[in-house]
């Protein structure tokens, strides 16, 4: 039974859709259906409305059937389907709306490519008022609440952001494959640690009024009820003070920092500090120096330089995956998407710094 809740909760979605759209008939169809496969509160609630919506229509005095029928023509299903309920309203139609709409992440959260991590949390925030399942009953308002979940966790994470704008997601990529009209599911799994209930918790500290709040036990995010209003403001003081305790360590080390820690003797770069030009016996490697560099240093000179060079052979390592790296990357959007000009790009992409470090190994 358990095997079958997935494909229950696809045909709610389905049916939540159809609800949209006016297809009362389908909606039913896949509601009734997602029960069969797995009960659940949902499909009753919305299965419920449906017969409510039907029963209230069958009521219709003579009267009212002939003010309905004399209506104007063009008045269709898409007209009647924007009729608030008792438990939404147009807006709230109109934001799920807009987001299963949206072609990408930085749509749904109404951000550019190069908004900074508060922009889009303070955009997220907004959404995340409007949509919340608590504030917004509209069919489909689950799924774009756990859409901008997910756009968020995506966005302020820098590796996460960085494979998105590269790649895009698994579904988009699938949708691309395939058709361009095709819709995205954004709600398809979740993309942080956290369910997308969970992150709204997190962003708007506790959640809404008698939401359960969330800790971090042993690595992992763990749900605590909250039971009296004592118990709260213990556990609040607490976790203030365990938020201050970084802060208070890292000034007690800048201040003990003169004491156990010295400046390095030399860089691999110009400094005001560090201006005084020299070069390794070995690999002729540049590096910079104090000016009482001779007076300071009273090691070996060997050992000194050795280090130097170490130092930047693992800078070059560094730049050299990263060049490499980016060279996969081309080619891999070039052979996925049949771009020729991308993948002779690649292709004629020189790797300087792969280049210096294997011309620095043969010498070294």
């Amino acid at each position: 039974m358990e095997s079958n809740r997935d494909e229950a909760e696809r045909c709610i979605e389905f049916a939540e859709r159809f609800i949209l759209d006016g297809k009362i008939d389908k909606a039913e169809k896949f509601l009734n259906k997602a029960e069969r496969l797995f009960p659940t509160p949902r499909a009753k609630e919305l299965l419920e409305r449906l017969k409510f919506t039907q029963q209230s229509g069958s009521n219709e005095g003579p009267q009212q059937r002939k003010s309905s029928a004399s209506a104007p023509s063009n008045e269709t299903s898409s007209t009647k389907k924007e009729t608030p309920s008792a438990d939404y309203n147009k807006d709230h139609v109109e934001a799920v709306k807009r987001i299963k709409k949206c072609k990408d992440y930085y749509e749904i959260l109404g951000v550019d490519k190069e908004a900074t991590d508060s922009e889009i949390k303070k955009a997220y925030k907004k959404l995340a008022l409007q949509l919340h399942p608590d504030k917004n009953k509209a069919p489909g308002a689950a799924e774009a609440f756990k859409a901008i979940g997910n756009a968020v966790a995506v966005l302020t994470n820098e590796e996460k952001r960085k494979q998105y704008d590269l790649y895009g997601s698994s579904e988009e990529r699938v949708s691309h494959s395939h058709s361009q009209s095709h819709e995205y599911n954004y709600s398809r799994g979740f993309e942080a640690d956290l369910t997308a209930e969970e992150l709204f918790n997190l962003f708007f500290g506790g959640g809404l009024p008698s939401q359960n709040v969330y800790v971090r036990r042993g690595g992992r995010w763990q749900r605590t009820a909250e039971h009296h209003t004592h118990q709260r403001g213990e556990a609040s003081n607490y976790g203030v003070a365990m938020q201050m305790l970084p802060i208070l360590l890292l000034i007690l080390l800048s201040m003990m920092s003169g004491f156990f820690i010295s400046d390095p003797i030399y860089s691999l770069q110009p400094s005001s500090k560090f201006s005084v030009p020299r070069k390794t016996m070995n690999l002729k490697i540049s590096y910079y120096v104090k000016e009482n560099f001779h007076t300071e240093h009273q090691g070996s000179m060997r050992r000194l330089e050795m280090s130097v060079e170490e130092d930047y052979m693992q800078n070059l390592r560094q730049a050299c995956y990263r060049e490499k790296n980016y060279r996969e990357t081309l080619f891999w959007k070039a052979r996925n998407f049949g771009d020729r000009e991308l993948f002779e790009k690649a292709q004629n992409m020189r790797l300087s710094n792969c280049e210096q470090l294997q011309n620095l190994q043969g010498v070294h």
